[in-house]
C-alpha cells in the first residue's frame, strides 16, 4: 500500500508536466530507485524522471509551464521545478573519472541509458507518457486495496532485473562501465546491508579486484561520497552488519575498515559474550542498534548506530589471555578517531560518537551497583551537549543484546534494564540533558568581576549542587564564597 499511495501522489503531481513533456515531443521515464522501490512495494522518494527526445532548451520550456525552473547540474542536464520533489533529467554520456566529461544525448534509447546504470535492480523504467493517460490503470490502483504497480504498471527492464530482485541476487549491468565509478563498489555494500541481497559471483568478482581509486586521476575516493553510502547502509539497513560481513568476504574489510577488521579473532569471556569475537558482537550491536524503533532523527539514529560500530574498537589492544578488556573503553578513542575521520568532516558527530564510546560502560554499571543518583547527574554532564543520557540508554541496550551464540540476529532482550535506567535518569531530571544550574554568573557579579575565577566558582557551586541536591542559589553562593575567602 505504501507503494501505491505514493506512486500515485507523484502521478498526480507530475501529470501535468508529462503531458506538456509529450506535447513537446518527449518521453518521460520514471528511472532507477524509483522503480525499484516501487516493486519492492517501499515509499517513493527522490523521483528521478528522464526525459527523452528533447534538448536541454526545449526540456526547461516544458517545465517552465509548470513553475519556477531550477537548473541544479548544468553540465548534468538536471532540473527542478521549485516545491516539487522530482528531478528532471536528460540522457547522457560520461567519461571515467571523479568529474567526468558529459554529452547529453536526447536521442539515446531507454536499453541505452539503462545498460550506463550500476545494478539491474536499478537499470528499470517506466514510460510516464503512457502512464498518465491510462485511465483504466489508475482507476485500478485508485480503487484497488491489493493492486501492486509493479504489476500493473508494464515495466521496461532490459537487463533482467525483476529476476534478479525476485532471486534476491545483485547484479552489474555492465562490467566495464561499472568499474569505471568505485563509488559503485561502496552502494553494492549498503544494497547488501538495506535490501538482504548478495551479489552473484561475478559482482563479487569485480568488487574483490577493483580499483578504489579516480580511474581519471588515480586520486582516492572523496570521502563525502563514501559517507552518503555509509549513512545510507547504517540507517536504512535493518542488517547494516551484511555489508561488513561482505568485506570479509571478498577480503577487503582490513584494506577499508582495519580498525573493524582488527575485531577478527578477538576472544571475549564467554559466560558474557557466548556469540563470539568481538567482531561477530559488534555487528550483532550495529544491526540491534539499527532496529531501535525509538529514533527521533536520522541524526540520531546515525549517531548511535556508529557508536555500535565504534565502542569496542579499543578490545584489541586491551584484551589479555582471559579474554578480558580493561580500558577498553578509553583505549578505543583514538582509535574511533581514526577510523571516523576517514569517513566523515562532521566533527559534531565524532565527537558525540566518541563521547558514547568512553562511557558506554556505565549506564548498566550504574544499575548493577545502585549508584546514587549524583552519578547520573554527573554523567549527564559529562555527555553534554552532545550526546544525553537517553543516548547512552540506547547504546547500552544495542550492548546488551548483541549476545546470540546461535546466529548473527541480536537478542530481545535488556529492555527491562534500559527501563530501570530511564527511570533513574527521570528521578535525577536528567533524561534529556544535564541538571541547570542553580547559582548563576549573576548571582556572583556584586562580589567577583567576570573572567576564570567567575567560571571557576560556577563549576564548583554546580558540582555541590549536583552532589548534596541544594536547590537554593543563595546557599551555593555563601558555599563558594566561603570556600574562596577560606
Amino acid at each position: 500500500m505504501q507503494s501505491i499511495e505514493s506512486f500515485l501522489a507523484l502521478l498526480e503531481s507530475v501529470t501535468p508536466i508529462v503531458r506538456s513533456i509529450k506535447h513537446a515531443g518527449g518521453i518521460a521515464y520514471l528511472v532507477g530507485g524509483s522503480v525499484r522501490d516501487l516493486i519492492l512495494n517501499q515509499p517513493l522518494k527522490d523521483f528521478d524522471i528522464e526525459v527523452h527526445h528533447l534538448t536541454q532548451e526545449q526540456l526547461e520550456a516544458a517545465l517552465a509551464k509548470h513553475g519556477s525552473v531550477m537548473l541544479i547540474g548544468k553540465k548534468f542536464g538536471v532540473f527542478k521545478i521549485a516545491g516539487m520533489e522530482a528531478d528532471w533529467s536528460l540522457p547522457r554520456k560520461d567519461s571515467i573519472g571523479r568529474k567526468p566529461t558529459v554529452a547529453i544525448d536526447p536521442s539515446m534509447t531507454i536499453q541505452e541509458a539503462c545498460r550506463r546504470r550500476d545494478l539491474t535492480m536499478n537499470a528499470m523504467a517506466i514510460n510516464l507518457n503512457d502512464v498518465v493517460d491510462n485511465h483504466v490503470l489508475l482507476s485500478q490502483l485508485k480503487n484497488s486495496a491489493t493492486a501492486e504497480p509493479a504489476a500493473a504498471v508494464a515495466i521496461i527492464d532490459p537487463y533482467g532485473g525483476l529476476q534478479d530482485m525476485a532471486a534476491k541476487r545483485l547484479r552489474a549491468v555492465d562490467e566495464t562501465l561499472f568499474i569505471q565509478d568505485p563509488l559503485r563498489f561502496f552502494r553494492v555494500m549498503q544494497f547488501i546491508g538495506r535490501f538482504g541481497m548478495e551479489p552473484d559471483a561475478a559482482l563479487n568478482h569485480l568488487c574483490a579486484t577493483m580499483d578504489l581509486h579516480d580511474q581519471a586521476t588515480n586520486a582516492p575516493l572523496a570521502q563525502e561520497r563514501i559517507h552518503e553510502e555509509m549513512k545510507k547502509l547504517l540507517l536504512k539497513s535493518p542488517s547494516p552488519s551484511y555489508g561488513f560481513r561482505w568485506l570479509v568476504a571478498i577480503n577487503r574489510l582490513n584494506e577499508i575498515f582495519p580498525e573493524i577488521h582488527a575485531l577478527i579473532g578477538v576472544n571475549q569471556p564467554p559466560q558474557h559474550h557466548p556469540e563470539g569475537d568481538v567482531f561477530e558482537h559488534t555487528m550483532q550491536a550495529i544491526d540491534a542498534a539499527a532496529r531501535i524503533k525509538t529514533f527521533q532523527s536520522n541524526d540520531e539514529k546515525l549517531m548511535v548506530v556508529m557508536s555500535a560500530l565504534c565502542h569496542d574498537l579499543g578490545k584489541p589492544a586491551t584484551t589479555d589471555e582471559q579474554g578480558r578488556a580493561i580500558g577498553h573503553e578509553t583505549v578505543g578513542i583514538p582509535i574511533t578517531k581514526t577510523l571516523l575521520h576517514r569517513m566523515t568532516n562532521d566533527h559534531a558527530l565524532i565527537k558525540a560518537v566518541t563521547k558514547m564510546v568512553r562511557y558506554h560502560l556505565l549506564p548498566f554499571i550504574f544499575l548493577d551497583q545502585k549508584s546514587s543518583l549524583k552519578a547520573y547527574k554527573r554523567l549527564a554532564l559529562k555527555l553534554a551537549p552532545e550526546v544525553t543520557m537517553r543516548h547512552i540508554g540506547l547504546l547500552s541496550l544495542a550492548d546488551n543484546q548483541a549476545c546470540n551464540p546461535k546466529g548473527h540476529a541480536p537478542l530481545e532482550v535488556a529492555y527491562d534494564k534500559l527501563e530501570q535506567f530511564m527511570q533513574k535518569t527521570e528521578q535525577a531530571t536528567v533524561t534529556h540533558g544535564p541538571e541547570a544550574p542553580v547559582l548563576l554568573g549573576r548571582h556572583l557579579l556584586d562580589t567577583v568581576p567576570p573572567g576564570p575565577e567567575l567560571g571557576k566558582l560556577l563549576k564548583e557551586a554546580y558540582l555541590i549542587q549536583i552532589d548534596e541536591g541544594i536547590t537554593d542559589w543563595e546557599e551555593l553562593k555563601r558555599r563558594v564564597l566561603t570556600t574562596r575567602t577560606s
